[in-house]
Parts: structure tokens; sequence; C-alpha cells
């Protein structure tokens, strides 16, 4: 069959490929932190820094976008 010998003339086309490709050495990693978690820990809050980094009207309240109903 027609099917039958062009894939057996790409196996042996790719053998022939795979004949001129140097041997290397392989490089294995062996690691033990899979699933690794930290200690949940709450950071100290600068609310002047958030103060800056937002706008504030006229009696020092912070102006934020209303959330829309979906």
């Amino acid at each position: 069959m027609k099917i039958e010998k062009e894939a057996e003339k790409i196996l042996k086309e790719f053998s022939k490929t795979l004949e001129n490709i140097p041997d290397l050495e392989e490089t294995h990693y062996i690691v033990d932190n899979i699933n690794l978690s930290r200690e949940d820990v709450a950071r100290d809050k600068n609310p002047e820094k958030i103060m800056r980094n937002t706008m504030v009207d006229e009696n020092g309240n912070m102006i934020v976008e209303k959330s829309k109903w979906k």
C-alpha cells in the first residue's frame, strides 16, 4: 500500500537523522522543595502611604469607584 511505503520511508529518514545527533550527558535535578508553603504573616500597614496613592476629598476621605452590579 502507498501509505505503508510512505510511512516506512519517513521512519528510515528519521532514523538517519537521529544518527547525526551527538550523545550528550543528561542533566537531572533532584529537588525536595515540592509544594512548599510559607507561614501566613500579616504585614504592617502604612496609612500615609495608602492615602498618598489615592484621591482624597476636601474632608480627607478616600475617593473610590463604586462597584457596578452585574
